[in-house]
């Protein structure tokens, strides 16, 4: 009766409900679970993006860090990995809280988890290391979190006005991409 399709919403609440009730009952005293989940469009989004970003002189280090991505086990040097984490996560965080498509998420496992109520947590650099992990979101993964005193607030926020509700920190990493509007902003000024 439920669909697995990440781009449909059949159940998914009612999914997430009974994962919840069958964790509180054996922890009764948990009040948050998070999971981790695959960011699928991440990469292919990327690629739209990436004559943007060659247009913009300040670009540079996030183009340079989008452009590697793409070659074959470039995780596995540490030195580069290291060095561009910070690009990949802020143009990641950005298209997470910024990249639309009828005003509701591109990502259908954002959609899937922000319409049933969680918040946007925390991403994980490198992991997934699984050749789809690396192909659609870099080896990046995200943690959503559902607050059980959050839940219904965050769904409406979301079924009402198309918010997504996000920890400080992603927030931060999105207003550090090259693309976030107040950066443009103040290109122009």
């Amino acid at each position: 009766r439920c669909s697995r399709d990440w781009s449909s919403d059949v159940c998914s609440s009612d999914l997430i409900k009974q994962v919840v009730e069958e964790l509180r009952q054996e922890l009764p005293r948990l009040k948050t679970f998070a999971t981790l989940s695959p960011i699928p469009g991440f990469q292919n989004w990327l690629q739209s993006v990436l004559s943007d970003l060659g247009s913009l002189p300040e670009a540079v280090p996030w183009l340079h860090a989008a452009q590697q991505v793409d070659r074959p086990d470039w995780h596995r040097n540490k030195a580069l990995a290291a060095r561009i984490e910070p690009h990949m996560q802020s143009l990641c965080a950005y298209y997470l809280l910024h990249a639309k498509s009828a005003l509701q998420p591109l990502d259908p496992v954002a959609r899937f988890h922000l319409g049933n109520g969680a918040r946007l947590a925390r991403l994980n650099w490198l992991a997934d290391l699984s050749r789809q992990g690396m192909k659609q979101s870099a080896g990046m993964m995200v943690n959503y979190e559902y607050r059980l005193d959050e839940v219904e607030r965050n769904h409406e926020l979301f079924a009402n006005e198309n918010r997504v509700v996000s920890s400080g920190r992603l927030e931060t990493l999105s207003r550090e991409c090259v693309l976030h509007p107040r950066r443009t902003r103040n290109r122009e000024k």
